[in-house]
């Protein structure tokens, strides 16, 4: 009975997988099917005769490949630096004590309660009074700071044990190399949990980038695929949506897949406990 029901939730995780997988698969190779014929073939798990006309027409009608350099570098930037802020300032309100300590990562705790969509407006009049409209630093400056990753990083410093910390210090060294050489290392899947999290949320960001840029020049992807699907007027050319589709999500797939050994297996570990 038990080897049963074992059978039945491995069937059951497979079936959900295969119904997960499916569109993503189907959007793959749909992408590689003239226009058309993608509604003919739609039911077909495999296409015959496959093309790369989507592609190639896709980076001859728009800037795609400007496009794509502009997210990465918004979304690379802004990973790299919130784990460095997140982790630094988590740490300190782990390890530290000092006044106002607790009040203060209450704000924090509260900023998470307010829609992001609450500080566009004023967020827009700062960024325009800073003279950075259109630019990268007002693409990469909001998403620096964010309460989710100080709580992240605080919770896991917590769980970790102070005495490699309190030997270190023993040995001579200071807060910072402590943090550098001790600390963070021990937080790697947590640091990898919050970079892939930074990653996805700023690659998939629609709304500020929107708002931000004004030149074709600086927009990122998701914006400028929104601007190419509205240039269409007298029909919707579906292969190469799918095909901007497909090159908007594989930078996503191998963020996860880099850090999926962390994000899955040590971060539910929770690191060396006392």
């Amino acid at each position: 009975m038990r080897k049963l029901r074992i059978i039945l939730g491995y069937l059951t995780l497979v079936l959900i997988a295969i119904s997960m997988l499916y569109p993503f698969f189907a959007m793959v190779n749909l992408s590689f099917v003239a226009n058309n014929e993608i509604f003919s073939q739609a039911g077909q798990i495999f296409h015959s005769p496959l093309t790369l006309e989507n592609y190639i027409n896709v980076f001859e009608e728009i800037p795609l490949s400007t496009y794509f350099i502009n997210s990465l570098i918004v979304a690379v930037i802004t990973t790299f630096g919130q784990v460095v802020i997140a982790s630094m300032a988590g740490y300190a309100f782990a390890r530290l004590n000092f006044k106002y300590r607790d009040l203060l990562f209450l704000i924090i705790l509260i900023t998470m309660l307010i829609p992001p969509q609450v500080n566009i407006v004023p967020l827009f009049f700062l960024m325009r009074e800073l003279h950075l409209i259109d630019t990268y630093q007002a693409l990469i400056l909001p998403g620096l700071f964010g309460g989710f990753g100080v709580f992240l990083m605080r919770q896991y410093f917590l769980g970790l044990p102070k005495d490699l910390e309190e030997s270190a210090r023993i040995d001579g060294c200071n807060l910072f190399e402590t943090f550098f050489k001790i600390a963070l290392p021990l937080a790697i899947p947590a640091v990898a949990t919050l970079a892939i999290f930074t990653f996805v949320t700023t690659w998939n960001s629609f709304m500020w980038p929107l708002i931000v840029t004004n030149s074709e020049g600086m927009r990122t992807l998701p914006v400028g695929l929104a601007v190419y699907k509205g240039s269409f007027r007298e029909i919707t050319l579906w292969g190469e949506l799918l095909a901007c589709s497909v090159i908007c999500t594989l930078p996503v797939i191998a963020v996860f897949l880099l850090g999926k050994k962390y994000f899955i297996n040590d971060i539910l570990q929770g690191g060396v406990k006392e």
